[in-house]
């Protein structure tokens, strides 16, 4: 309803105007945000206060169109007696002037308006039109300052009553706008993650990407391992004849080049306009492309991971909406990638822990370590008396073979048990990796399988100096390389226990060979027992016999006390030697007690010199002491053979844990890298002579009685300064 004005005087109006203002600003206030209605029936007022405080015969406010930038003349509120032609054209330039226009000119249809007048106020908010007001006016003419004072007020009052009316309107548009985003991100979501493959994954990100931005074609690129090149992995569109999937080098003059490089969006309305025509690169040379839209792939390491491009043959077809949404799909696109090739290198280690050695298992977690952090370089090194001794290595850095334990970073994460980074290599003490390659940043992890187990070592990668500080902005890559090293230790005990599983079957099989043997020689010298045992009692009684034969026959009497010397010596060799057949009873031995008798039965001749130390604080071990004197022997006989009886030979035994060590070496010409295994086999025929009464096995009666007694033997030489025989037996 329409306030009546027409009791004002000259004399009350400066009062009644500035009340009249003041009950229009009430009711713009008192309006609900979104009410239309409301709207309307302040707009009318502003209408009326217009006509009275303008000197009007005749006001109407035009709005505009809600959805687009444009009056709404049919829509428009007016308060006096309508004219016949609606001057469109003057509104239309005072939008287009963007300030109030006056006109002091009759226009048609105010015929019954004396000296009449027209001012137009165009309606701005957030400096975008939203309507007119327009009065025609009677009287003498131009508007005073006061009336021109409050027609500008009316205005800006008519402004915010229209501004506050479709303001949530257009609140809820973004917010419905939003919500239809976020459902499509979180379908994006569940597609992505529902993809147990790369590859799967790649193709369901770049059809979602299609779909959300009604895009006709794209591709997806992800950078190699340099980082010097995009790789294509998934291509998507219709009537695609020879897309052009070759590898694109990130310096290229293209626009993913271009992305890459910049690590920024871009969003090409028409790839025909400059700069983009000398720059574009097509998907397909039999396609017409007009627009693009193209997005970077950043990783929680700040590093890039590759691109994702869409391309229409429409020009203008993405716009600032498209953008964000494909940013939005491209943040979740990494975190899947992420997620995908760690799954992929865990359940790729975790079949090679049941199929491959340690050692080539180390060397795929180095390498999966590289690939997945764009690392440059990564390690692993084994803890071992004091120092790190490196097991497995991949990249361009070669670190040294052994790191120090004191005073180095891989010492304090195996101290502190805990991940630490790094920007330069100085506390790795690599000062020639330092000088050839500047400040490389590395992180580092402990090698450890379990909360409560001593860590084995250290995994760690290293970022060229061009990067160094990467690895202290993200947990992502502390939290892959410690699950990386957590399948790594597994390995290592994995490995550790499969040898000790090995030495026990190997035992027990060994045990149970000899024991099949000893009752099958049992049963031999039983038979040679009553075979040879004869001898004797009949050389006796020939003796008794042919006595006087005998007595006149030098000759015969000594072959028959031969005959009899060799039975009964052959009888007493077959059950000294018997008894290394049977099964061992363990028992604690003193190793230097078995060593003496070594000595002494091996007889070294005066051209060997023997030395001895280390033994006097040994712990008793378990074993037996004749079949471990015989093992002592058999290395002693052994080396005096390989130094043709001239040379020295050293002893000395230490502790380690649990364990006893025994170390033989001699200054022979040593044994060839190549035979350290094979001078244990059976066959070997490269063993020395054999002496008197024993069996003559040689090395291989040595690995096999150290096998029965649960310990074991190795070899140290380069096969041309000597050979170290190193034995291990468990101490009681």
């Amino acid at each position: 309803m329409v306030a009546d004005y027409s009791s004002f005087t000259p004399e009350s109006w400066p009062l009644e105007a500035l009340a009249l203002l003041g009950r229009v600003s009430e009711a713009v206030n008192q309006m609900e945000p979104g009410d239309t209605a409301g709207l309307d029936e302040v707009l009318g007022q502003v209408a009326g206060a217009a006509c009275r405080l303008g000197r009007g015969a005749w006001a109407s406010l035009v709005p505009f169109y809600p959805d687009k930038p444009a009056p709404n003349f049919t829509a428009r509120l007016t308060c006096g007696t309508e004219i016949e032609a609606f001057p469109e054209n003057f509104v239309l330039q005072a939008l287009n002037e963007g300030k109030p226009l006056f006109s002091y000119n009759r226009p048609p249809g105010l015929h019954f308006i004396e000296e009449p007048g027209l001012a137009c106020y165009p309606l701005v908010a957030e400096n975008a039109p939203v309507g007119a007001l327009l009065i025609a006016a009677r009287g003498q003419l131009p508007f005073s300052t006061s009336e021109k004072l409050c027609l500008v007020n009316l205005a800006n009052l008519a402004t915010a009553a229209i501004y506050k009316a479709g303001r949530l309107s257009e609140i809820r548009r973004d917010l419905a706008r939003k919500e239809e985003e976020l459902e499509q991100l979180r379908r994006a979501s569940l597609l992505i993650n529902s993809r147990p493959q790369l590859e799967q994954t790649l193709d369901a990100i770049l059809q979602m990407a299609l779909e959300v931005t009604n895009a006709q074609y794209g591709i997806f690129r992800l950078v190699d391992r340099t980082g010097q090149r995009l790789v294509t992995r998934a291509v998507a569109g219709e009537h695609l004849n020879r897309p052009l999937v070759n590898a694109l080098p990130v310096t290229a003059n293209s626009v993913m080049g271009w992305v890459a490089r910049n690590r920024q969006p871009v969003c090409i309305p028409d790839l025909r306009a400059d700069p983009w025509r000398s720059v574009y690169y097509p998907l397909d040379p039999a396609l017409d492309m007009r627009s693009e839209l193209a997005v970077p792939l950043i990783n929680a390491s700040g590093q890039l991971e590759g691109v994702l491009n869409l391309e229409s043959p429409q020009v203008g077809a993405f716009s600032e909406q498209d953008s964000h949404l494909l940013q939005s799909l491209a943040t979740q696109a990494v975190t899947a990638i992420q997620e995908v090739r760690l799954l992929d290198a865990l359940q790729e280690v975790a079949q090679l822990l049941l199929t491959q050695p340690s050692q080539k298992v180390l060397a795929r977690l180095v390498s999966l370590a590289c690939d997945l952090l764009n690392a440059d370089t990564g390690a692993i090194w084994m803890l071992a008396e004091g120092e790190f001794v490196l097991q497995a290595a991949a990249g361009s850095l070669r670190p040294r073979d052994r790191l120090p334990q004191e005073g180095s970073l891989a010492g304090e994460v195996v101290a502190e048990r805990a991940p630490r980074t790094i920007a330069g290599l100085q506390p790795w003490a690599y000062p020639d990796l330092v000088e050839a390659n500047g400040l490389i940043g590395a992180l580092a992890v402990p090698l450890q399988a379990g909360g409560t187990l001593e860590p084995y070592g250290v995994f760690a990668v290293f970022s060229p100096k061009e990067d160094f500080s990467r690895f202290t902005e993200s947990d992502w890559d502390q939290k892959v390389l410690t699950c990386l090293a957590y399948y790594a230790a597994l390995s290592m005990q994995y490995a550790s226990h499969q040898d000790e599983l090995r030495r026990a079957q190997e035992q027990r099989a060994v045990a149970e060979t000899f024991a099949a043997i000893g009752d099958i020689a049992a049963n031999v010298l039983h038979h040679l027992n009553n075979k040879v045992g004869t001898i004797p009692v009949r050389i006796q009684g020939i003796r008794d016999k042919c006595a006087p034969a005998l007595s006149g026959d030098a000759y015969l009497n000594a072959n028959l006390k031969e005959i009899e010397r060799s039975a009964n010596e052959a009888m007493e060799a077959v059950r000294a030697n018997l008894s290394h057949l049977r099964p061992i009873t363990l028992a604690d031995v003193d190793v230097a007690q078995c060593i003496q008798s070594a000595v002494e039965a091996a007889k070294l001749p005066p051209g060997i010199h023997l030395q001895v130390g280390g033994l006097a604080q040994l712990p008793t071990v378990a074993a037996a002491q004749r079949s471990l004197s015989l093992v002592f022997t058999n290395l002693l006989d052994n080396a005096v053979d390989a130094m043709g009886g001239q040379g020295e030979i050293a002893i000395s035994a230490s502790q380690d844990g649990s364990w006893v060590e025994i170390v033989i070496s001699d200054s022979g010409p040593g044994i060839p890298p190549e035979l350290h295994d094979r001078i244990f086999e059976l066959s070997y025929s490269g063993r020395g002579k054999t002496k008197g009464a024993k069996l003559g096995f040689g090395l291989w009666w040595v690995k096999t009685l150290m096998t029965r007694l649960g310990g074991s033997v190795c070899v140290d030489s380069d096969g041309e300064h000597g050979a170290t025989f190193r034995l291990r037996l468990p101490a009681t």
